[in-house]
């Protein structure tokens, strides 16, 4: 049975094994939960991890490699960072694309905006 989340772990996007546990043989296993944000701004475990990372303070939304969340890493972005399933969750949760790692959604999102 799945628990709450505990909000305290890390930030790295991963409960870890003490949130889910499924049996395996008799013996209990911890599986695999992730931090995931929903449409409506909420963070859920997800069985997977998500696939764009976000500035929780600046409602950005990027590919995970991104060269500037990386840098930010080192000064305390962890603390801020979400994550989404998919573009969609992250447009759909009040974000708007990164302008250095999502050039032409950034683009896109910028043109719409300024109509």
């Amino acid at each position: 049975m799945l628990q709450p989340p505990n909000y305290s772990h890390s930030n790295s996007g991963f409960w870890g094994d003490d949130l889910a546990r499924a049996p395996v043989g008799g013996n209990v296993r911890p599986v695999k939960t992730y931090r995931l944000m929903g449409a409506d701004g909420v963070e859920y475990p997800g069985a997977t991890p998500g696939t764009l990372g976000g500035n929780r303070a600046l409602h950005i939304y990027g590919r995970l490699d991104c060269p500037s969340a990386v840098a930010a890493l080192s000064r305390g972005y962890a603390r801020r960072r979400v994550f989404f399933a998919d573009e969609s969750t992250a447009v759909a949760a009040g974000y708007r694309p990164c302008g250095r790692c999502m050039r032409a959604e950034y683009a896109a999102w910028k043109a719409r905006r300024d109509r």
